[in-house]
Parts: C-alpha cells; structure tokens; sequence
C-alpha cells in the first residue's frame, strides 16, 4: 500500500490520465471514421480472443478451492467448449455447462 499521499494521487491521477488517453486513441480519433474492411473482420474475433482469458483463470484456478484445479469446474468449461462448438447455441452451451457443474459437484461432494 501507498502511505504517502502525493504518491498515491501521482498514480491515481497517471492511471486515469493513461486510461483515457488509450480510450480516446480509438473513440475520439478514429470514432467518427469507418474502418477498413479488414479491421472490422479482425474486430469480430476480438470477444473470441478476451473470453477465453477472463474465464481460464476461473477454471483452472478457482478462488472457491484455494487454486487447486477442480474436476468439475474442468468437466463444466469442456461441456460447454463441446456444447458450443456441436450445436452452435449459446443458450444450449451455458445449460450444459451449469449442468454438468452441478452434476459433478453433486457426484463428487
């Protein structure tokens, strides 16, 4: 933790300053203009690419087991990559996959 104050608000002040600054690089200077056509179809695979990387961590090393890998949260992430690829249906996939959590969870204890 920061106990001098002045730093404290130097870092505050230089994320925010930072954080804008990285917003405003795509929203005020190129928001008004239409993007080619190959950075909208690499944009596509943008949520693609982020999900995997905010859900991995949860999976693999969940907060709820002390960051031991547990077989159900793996069996529940590898029934929905399946669900999801097999019947192309979001709904279905996150069904399947709080099922089989559920289902293991129950089975294993």
């Amino acid at each position: 933790m920061i106990e001098d104050k002045a730093t404290l608000w130097t870092v505050i002040i230089g994320l925010g300053l930072g954080t804008f600054l990285l917003r405003y690089s795509f929203l005020g200077l190129i928001g008004g203009r239409a993007l080619p056509a190959w950075a909208l179809r690499l944009l596509r695979y943008t949520p693609m690419a982020v999900i995997p990387g905010l859900v991995a961590p949860a999976v693999m090393w969940p907060a709820a087991t002390g960051g031991e890998t547990d077989p159900a949260r793996l069996g529940a992430a590898i029934a929905t990559i399946l669900a999801g690829v097999l019947l192309r249906n979001v709904l279905a996939a996150i069904l399947a996959g709080g099922l089989v959590l559920y289902g293991l969870g129950w089975w294993i204890g």
